[in-house]
């Protein structure tokens, strides 16, 4: 049985799941591993003297394939190019943007796509964003080996780097790779160039990670020498004052991407709460406790504004010059091509 095959099995089980932090029972929210953190909803607690009870996932796919089985929750947290896969779905409604003051400070970028605003509402609240790029002991690794990504297919490397077990990530990789910094055209030319590409790494990969914690343990202790990572797997290891590098700007480009909170139909707690939680996220205060604790940077303008540059360049989100792929939406036959094509490659085939 495939993983993804075994996501979809185990998903009907799923609604007797404990919560991995049980909060306040008026709200459930779907959302990554870690994002239980006070710090990013402080006006909530301050409401409410608790947090809301989450639930959590590992991949976006995880996610998808729990919400479509059955799995009730009153928000989640997808990244853009899931958004039409959900709309699709008709599993979720429209955000009511005149009851969220701080809507109109979200950088307009993140809104630019019919998918997420349309005729018929806002389908999509972007919160945060960051990058995937290459992470790498620097006491081991110098610093002209991660100058290009042919660095993951570099036999000194083989059985020390770590890719993420996620379709989105490892296909912006491949594609980077292979010369394409735009995914969303990818001809059949492309495609099969990247998947050979894939092939090519797989036999060095010495785990694919499933969230930052396991990837900063595997690197911190040395088992893995180079990553393709996000942030926060780069300030979980500065906390523990590892000697870590992120290459954003390796010849061939690095990705980036972002993600937001999706309003679920039919959630079985209080939509009054919903809002209050999405208010919380775009206070601004939130973006500091985002930055400080994840190294993300916030969607919402007013707040990064008053961030000190300087802070920015040390948690490696400020601007780059260097060929950006960015995880946008991408047409869901794509998306479901890659996913299929990466666990067959995981699989050895």
């Amino acid at each position: 049985m495939s993983r993804r095959t075994a996501l979809i099995a185990s998903a009907i089980a799923f609604n007797f799941a404990a919560a991995a932090y049980a909060g306040d029972p008026d709200l459930t929210v779907f959302d990554w591993s870690g994002f239980e953190n006070q710090a990013l909803v402080e006006p909530y607690f301050a409401k409410y003297g608790d947090i809301p009870t989450y639930v959590l996932f590992g991949d976006d796919d995880e996610a998808f394939q729990k919400l479509t089985s059955g799995f009730k929750a009153d928000v989640a947290h997808p990244c853009s190019q899931m958004i039409q896969k959900y709309r699709d779905a008709g599993i979720i409604e429209p955000w009511d943007v005149s009851r969220i003051p701080n809507f109109k400070e979200i950088d307009p970028r993140f809104l630019n796509s019919k998918i997420f605003k349309d005729d018929t509402g806002v389908w999509y609240i972007p919160t945060d964003y960051a990058y995937t790029a290459i992470a790498y002991n620097t006491t081991e690794v110098p610093v002209e080996d991660v100058a290009s990504l042919s660095i993951f297919t570099n036999p000194k490397y083989a059985g020390r780097i770590s890719l993420p077990d996620n379709a989105d990530d490892v296909w912006a990789l491949a594609l980077l790779a292979t010369g394409v910094s735009d995914w969303t055209n990818v001809t059949d030319d492309q495609f099969k160039a990247a998947a050979d590409w894939l092939r090519l790494v797989h036999p060095n990969v010495r785990a694919y990670w499933s969230d930052p914690s396991q990837l900063s343990q595997l690197m911190a202790s040395g088992e893995v020498l180079v990553s393709w990572a996000w942030n926060d797997s780069i300030a979980l290891l500065r906390d523990q004052n590892f000697a870590v590098g992120f290459q954003r700007q390796a010849k061939e480009g690095a990705s980036s991407w972002f993600c937001g909170y999706i309003n679920l139909k039919d959630g079985p707690g209080s939509e009054d709460k919903a809002y209050d939680f999405i208010n919380a996220w775009l206070d601004h205060g939130s973006a500091k406790g985002l930055l400080d604790n994840f190294g993300y940077a916030a969607t919402e303008t007013v707040s990064m504004a008053a961030i000190d540059p300087a802070l920015l360049k040390a948690k490696d989100v400020d601007p780059i010059t260097s060929t950006l792929l960015a995880q946008t939406p991408i047409d869901p036959t794509m998306r479901d091509r890659m996913v299929n094509e990466f666990e067959q490659i995981k699989s050895g085939f």
